[in-house]
């Protein structure tokens, strides 16, 4: 299952490194690529509201082979793609399966080990977000049918683990209501309302940035470093995605509540150096040296965040509520992720350039970084409670903690 989650989030960041070349040969703008970078996210979204809670009703299992047949469908429409129009329906189909299988995939792999489950949820996005940048962009520079090859290796992938889920045993029992599952609805249960309210924002700020480095991240090296080449545009992702997954390990044992305030606050420092770094325009060794030290730092406080919400909120809720809780957290990701990408592909060409809107950006980053410290603060007395829950990954394995055991 944390196999699936990795390929799913690196053929998600695989065209990164790829839309310069379909730039070059299809004319488009830079607001195109932040609308086909955008499509994906609105797609995920949209599948997560409709798909989000329906492993719950019917199993994981056929949710997960649905998905990884429809990621195959998306790569065979990469291969033909022929113009713009193809990229955006292939980023669609990727975001709807993308979106129904992460909710099956992170629930599932609470079902098995809650402990180990709740560590990889936090851990294999970051790594297949990073991967798949750095991987494509290798494929890209120095493999033959560049435009190609990187989707039919993925496509293998998918294949493989189509066949794997085969063989996967079901981790949670069926019952009815599936079709109303797939009414779209926004709905928490009462034990995770409060947890959500103060990860939200964090997790929002962290994937915003995330968006800044997979929209715009190619431009801003291409920039800084004078080159064309396909390995410096999908670097930026892989050190922000790299870093966070270090994060995630590093800080696994780390108390809830202080990972959420080093998320923030390597946040802010991060993005700080990049916007000092970025500042000129004009590149040169020390602004492509500090826009990498910024955009590590960065990933450092995207992975502590990112895995500081999951471990927040997925403690308080009852296995048949996983799924559906954990779909609204990436409802809130991809909104982080989507939204503030589009409005800067805009803003790079109708505002003030590439330069001066990454400079928004990551202003807008660290107000919202700000806020969410804000939120964090305010409520700290709330959080303890919460905070001490989670430290069951420090408990020995025959310690069940009560959030598993009981409904308060």
């Amino acid at each position: 299952m944390a196999s699936i989650l990795v390929s799913l989030l690196a053929a998600s960041s695989a065209p990164t490194p790829l839309y310069a070349v379909y730039q070059q040969r299809w004319g488009f703008s830079p607001i195109t690529i932040t609308v086909v970078f955008g499509v994906y996210a609105v797609a995920v979204l949209v599948s997560l509201l409709v798909f989000g809670k329906i492993s719950d009703h019917v199993g994981r299992r056929p949710v997960l082979l649905v998905a990884l047949i429809g990621q195959a469908l998306a790569m065979v429409v990469f291969v033909t793609a022929g113009g713009v129009d193809a990229l955006l329906a292939a980023r669609v189909v990727q975001g709807i399966s993308t979106g129904a299988a992460v909710g099956a995939l992170g629930a599932g792999m609470l079902d098995i080990d809650a402990r180990r489950g709740g560590f990889l949820n936090s851990f294999a996005p970051t790594m297949g977000t990073g991967g798949g940048a750095l991987v494509s962009g290798l494929i890209v520079q120095y493999l033959p049918v560049p435009t190609h090859l990187v989707y039919f290796v993925l496509l293998s992938v998918f294949v493989l683990q189509a066949l794997a889920v085969l063989a996967l045993g079901e981790t949670v029992s069926r019952k009815p209501g599936a079709l109303a599952s797939m009414a779209p609805e926004i709905k928490l249960p009462r034990s995770a309302r409060a947890s959500v309210a103060i990860a939200a924002p964090v997790m929002f700020a962290v994937w915003a940035l995330t968006g800044l480095y997979g929209a715009l991240g190619p431009a801003i090296t291409r920039t800084l470093v004078h080159s064309t080449s396909a390995v410096w545009g999908g670097l930026p992702l892989f050190v922000l995605a790299g870093s966070a997954g270090l994060a995630v390990v590093m800080l696994r044992k780390a108390a809830t509540r202080n990972l959420m305030l080093i998320g923030v606050g390597t946040l802010v420092v991060g993005v700080v150096i990049t916007l000092v770094s970025i500042a000129s325009g004009s590149g040169g060794t020390p602004s492509v040296i500090g826009f990498f030290v910024g955009g590590a730092i960065s990933g450092f406080g995207f992975g502590s965040g990112f895995q500081g919400g999951i471990r927040l909120v997925m403690p308080q809720v009852e296995p048949h509520e996983r799924a559906g809780v954990l779909s609204l957290l990436y409802v809130v990701c991809y909104l982080g992720l989507g939204v503030p990408a589009v409005i800067g592909g805009v803003l790079v060409v109708h505002g003030g350039g590439l330069v001066q809107t990454s400079r928004e950006y990551g202003i807008a980053v660290i107000v919202l970084a700000l806020a969410a410290l804000t939120g964090l603060l305010h409520s700290g007395r709330r959080a303890e409670p919460v905070a001490v829950i989670r430290t069951e990954a420090d408990l020995p394995s025959d310690v069940v903690p009560v959030a598993q055991t009981s409904q308060g």
